[in-house]
């Protein structure tokens, strides 16, 4: 009883067996094609620029070193260091009781000497009539006219001094001439001060502001050849940049090569009304030279390298096999910009082409396109 159990177990088995190897091979496994990633090619405009793009630094529209004119203690201090000032507004006060001390002294010996060329003038003109009815010799009226044209020519000096007084007593009071950044203070209140060798400070004007960079001379004629029709623009760019790239135009272009590098040094004015940019600080300079308008672009990474050259694969849809297929279609590429790539023959507009997943692929093969989750999460 015990061996016909066991026959009738092995009976079972092998009859499991057979009907499943009958039932995968009825049943023939489907062809699901080579997982792709895919994107359309598109028309849109590209602009032309520099590449790789060139390394810049940014100055000062304007730097002014602040020095004294007049020698003196420093009574005040109007500004704190880094601080944003306007033209006109006071920076420093230099202790003025000495500078006014000589102007009262000028102005005092300027009053004198006019009462004394008064003086003068009276007697002159007495001693003319006296001269005119021949009471007095020639030798006395140019005497007294001598000495009228002498004080003349002191009352002249005392009001240069007068002036020149006033002038030093202004120096007292030094202003911001421009717009613009308080650098780091080098002389404090109480300090004595010697004009005109000692730097008070340094003020940066940096509305607007230039950004310097050069580019291979290659470049040259083309840059001149734009210049000459509109503006070109630059924009600058930086690590931890937030928002859009600060804008501005090129206004400057040096009036020779460097023969050491091989470069022309330009210079880009920017706006800067928002202060992004610092003057020392390195950018990266993006010079649009012109704009491609109506081409035809694919993502970068759809373009293929191959022994004849550049080429993509682009799905076709086969109607009888109800499926899609791709062609190795070989393209003439032109400029980069923002991950797209021109392509200036071999892809039209609104094709699609194969952006991931090309080493699996040839010509006719069947394709399965993947959206991006699915293919980053596939194993």
């Amino acid at each position: 009883m015990k061996n016909n159990v066991i026959l009738s177990v092995l009976m079972l088995a092998t009859a499991a067996t057979w009907v499943g190897g009958c039932s995968r091979g009825n049943r023939p496994a489907a062809n699901p094609g080579a997982p792709v990633l895919v994107a359309q090619a598109i028309r849109t405009n590209v602009p032309v620029q520099i590449s790789p793009l060139p390394v810049g630094h940014v100055l000062p529209y304007s730097t002014v070193t602040i020095r004294a004119q007049i020698g003196g203690t420093i009574s005040e201090v109007h500004f704190q260091q880094g601080q944003a000032v306007k033209q006109g507004d006071p920076l420093f006060t230099i202790d003025p009781r000495p500078s006014q001390a000589a102007l009262d002294q000028a102005r005092a010996a300027l009053t004198r000497d006019q009462a004394q060329l008064e003086y003068a003038r009276v007697n002159l003109a007495r001693e003319q009539k006296l001269f005119d009815q021949k009471l007095i010799s020639q030798d006395e009226l140019d005497t007294n006219r001598a000495n009228f044209d002498a004080l003349a020519g002191t009352v002249t000096a005392d009001e240069a001094a007068v002036t020149n007084a006033m002038l030093n007593l202004s120096y007292c009071e030094i202003r911001s001439p421009i717009d613009g950044i308080t650098g780091s203070l080098q002389f404090y209140q109480g300090n004595v001060v010697k004009a005109p060798d000692d730097t008070l400070i340094t003020v940066n004007q940096i509305h607007p502001i230039f950004v310097e960079f050069a580019v291979p001379e290659q470049y040259l004629p083309q840059i001149r050849r734009e210049m000459a029709t509109k503006t070109l623009a630059v924009a600058a760019r930086y690590e931890n940049l937030q928002g859009p790239p600060p804008q501005g135009e090129l206004t400057f272009v040096d009036n020779s090569v460097d023969p050491a590098t091989g470069t022309i040094r330009l210079r880009g004015t920017f706006p800067n009304e928002s202060s992004r940019l610092w003057p020392g600080q390195f950018v990266q300079v993006l010079l649009t030279l012109s704009e491609l308008t109506n081409v035809v672009a694919v993502p970068t990474q759809a373009i293929q390298t191959g022994q004849n050259g550049s080429f993509v694969y682009v799905v076709k849809p086969d109607a009888a096999k109800s499926d899609d297929t791709v062609e190795e279609r070989a393209v003439v590429t032109g400029i980069t910009y923002r991950g797209q790539t021109v392509v200036e023959h071999g892809v039209e507009a609104g094709e699609t082409v194969v952006t991931d997943g090309q080493l699996r692929l040839t010509p006719g093969v069947k394709v399965n396109i993947k959206s991006a989750m699915t293919s980053t999460n596939a194993p």
